[in-house]
C-alpha cells in the first residue's frame, strides 16, 4: 500500500521511524550473535554434557531402584 505524503516532515519522520527499526533489529542481532557464541563455547558445551550425563545417570538408579522395590514387594506379598 502506497502512502501519499503531504510534507517534507513526514517523510522526515518515517525516515527516522525506519532508522531506528533498523538500528533495533541490528542490536538484536548483535546481542543473539553473542548470545550463541556463549552458548557454543568449550565450557558451556562440557557443563551441558556432564549435566545431561549426570540427570541420565540418577534417572536410571531411579528407575532401578523403583523396578527392584516393585519385584521384592510382589515377591513378599505373594507368599
Amino acid at each position: 500500500m502506497e502512502k501519499k505524503y503531504s510534507s517534507f516532515e513526514e517523510i522526515d519522520n518515517d525516515l527516522k521511524i525506519l532508522k531506528l527499526k533498523k538500528d533495533i533489529d541490528i542490536l538484536c542481532l548483535k546481542s543473539d550473535y553473542q548470545s550463541i557464541l556463549r552458548n557454543l563455547s568449550f565450557k558451556n558445551i562440557f557443563s551441558d554434557t556432564i549435566t545431561q550425563v549426570r540427570e541420565s545417570l540418577f534417572a536410571t538408579k531411579k528407575n532401578l531402584f523403583v523396578l527392584g522395590t516393585e519385584f521384592l514387594l510382589r515377591r513378599f506379598l505373594s507368599k
